[in-house]
């Protein structure tokens, strides 16, 4: 079975990209890239061309999700894969494999309506290294990808069956808490590599967006240290205080983007060895902190 070796981009759909690119490069520390001629902006955090694309479509939502393998071969087989599941899958044209900056892609949908792709060969930037507009270390990127992200999905066990069984990732374990008086859920988290977790998905009947929150892991302790009070400073709304999870072991905190989704900055996450690992359940989110700012979970239609 050919597998998914890494979330390799990320689009999203937004309503003001020259408020985003204040927020990318001065609080998050990524560094534009510049512009695509739809006005669509490019964001670094690693020797990739972008990590992120930030496109002007009004949204405020996840627009694509960009899944990397090695190569051609692989990007063949989990097509095919992908058709003997069912799945309609259109090869990437010349000009689509320019504007994502690959050498080839394949796009799709998942169980939930989300464009996907998966893509061989991302255009390197080794010549000019990553720079940072903020004094932070670096983000933890590599073999790992970009980071994680957490999505709101119509039918947990329909994903779990396409992510597990069709791109090829692993269950890592489930977190099942109750954040408010009357609220539950039960989070599924998948990974693709060493980092513990590159996508989890919440079911919910009432879905305002797609995506809750991405994940941006940076080298030092002492990078979300000073993130968290330039939040303050900044008045950035922090949605979730500084805490460890339970799962990942990940220190970190949530701030809100000026899209109303989060984003979750952290340093310290523990790393899988699938030949050791074993499957967990967890019954709280943390063991200290992350306290929640903001009532209700994030892309949920409130009451």
């Amino acid at each position: 079975m050919e597998r998914v070796t890494q979330l390799g981009y990320l689009g999203l759909s937004v309503r003001d990209v020259d408020e985003w690119e204040r927020f990318a490069a001065d609080i998050l520390g990524l560094q534009p890239n510049g512009r695509d001629e739809d006005g669509s902006l490019f964001l670094r955090m690693d020797e990739y061309h972008h990590r992120f694309t930030v496109h002007p479509d009004g949204g405020d939502d996840v627009a694509y999700l960009g899944w990397e393998v090695a190569d051609e071969h692989a990007c063949h087989a989990l097509a095919e894969q992908l058709e003997a599941a069912g799945f309609e899958v259109s090869p990437g044209t010349a000009e689509e494999k320019a504007v994502r900056r690959v050498a080839g892609l394949i796009r799709f949908q998942d169980p939930n309506g989300i464009p996907s792709e998966v893509f061989y060969g991302p255009l390197m930037s080794f010549e000019k290294p990553f720079q940072s507009p903020r004094p932070i270390s670096g983000f933890r990127t590599g073999e790992l990808g970009l980071g994680h992200f957490v999505i709101l999905v119509d039918n947990a066990e329909q994903s779990i069956h396409f992510y597990r069984d069709v791109l090829g990732m692993r269950i890592s374990d489930y977190v099942h808490i109750t954040p408010a008086p009357g609220v539950s859920f039960q989070a599924t988290f998948f990974h693709c590599n060493p980092r513990h977790h590159t996508i989890a998905f919440i079911e919910s009947p009432k879905i305002a967006r797609r995506l809750n929150h991405f994940m941006l892991q940076v080298q030092s302790l002492d990078d979300v240290g000073s993130t968290y009070y330039l939040c303050q400073d900044r008045e950035v709304p922090i949605t979730m205080s500084l805490g460890r999870h339970t799962n990942d072991h990940m220190t970190s905190f949530y701030m809100q983007t000026p899209s109303g989704f989060a984003v979750e900055y952290g340093w310290g996450a523990r790393e899988i060895d699938d030949a050791t690992w074993q499957v967990q359940l967890h019954t709280s989110g943390s063991i200290w902190g992350h306290q929640r700012m903001q009532a209700g979970l994030a892309g949920v239609v409130q009451d």
